[in-house]
Formats: C-alpha cells, sequence, structure tokens
C-alpha cells in the first residue's frame, strides 16, 4: 500500500516539474525575445530552455 503512495507522489511531482518548467522557459523567452512563437516553441522545450538560457544568456 505504502508503494502506491509512493509512486503517486513521484508522478504528481514529476508532472508539476514539467509544467513549472515549461511555464518558466516560457516567461524567459519571451522576456528575451518578445516573441509569442518563440515563447510557444521553447515552452515545449522546458527545461532544456531553461538549463540553455542560464548557461548562455
Amino acid at each position: 500500500m505504502n508503494d502506491n503512495r509512493y509512486y503517486s507522489v513521484r508522478v504528481e511531482g514529476a508532472k508539476y516539474g514539467v509544467s513549472f518548467g515549461s511555464a518558466l522557459a516560457i516567461a524567459i523567452s519571451y522576456a528575451n525575445n518578445h516573441s509569442i512563437l518563440w515563447a510557444i516553441i521553447h515552452g515545449i522545450l522546458g527545461w532544456f530552455y531553461v538549463i540553455f538560457a542560464a548557461l548562455f544568456h
């Protein structure tokens, strides 16, 4: 029974991490580029763009 609860917490945590990464990528992209199209593309990439922006911008 505890295994199911642990799995549920991990899935929910991963889901929130992905959505937060996408929202953060959209915000960073729009602030840098002022383009909705690029913000959508970077939102799809999520954490990859956040890390790229932190390293190279």
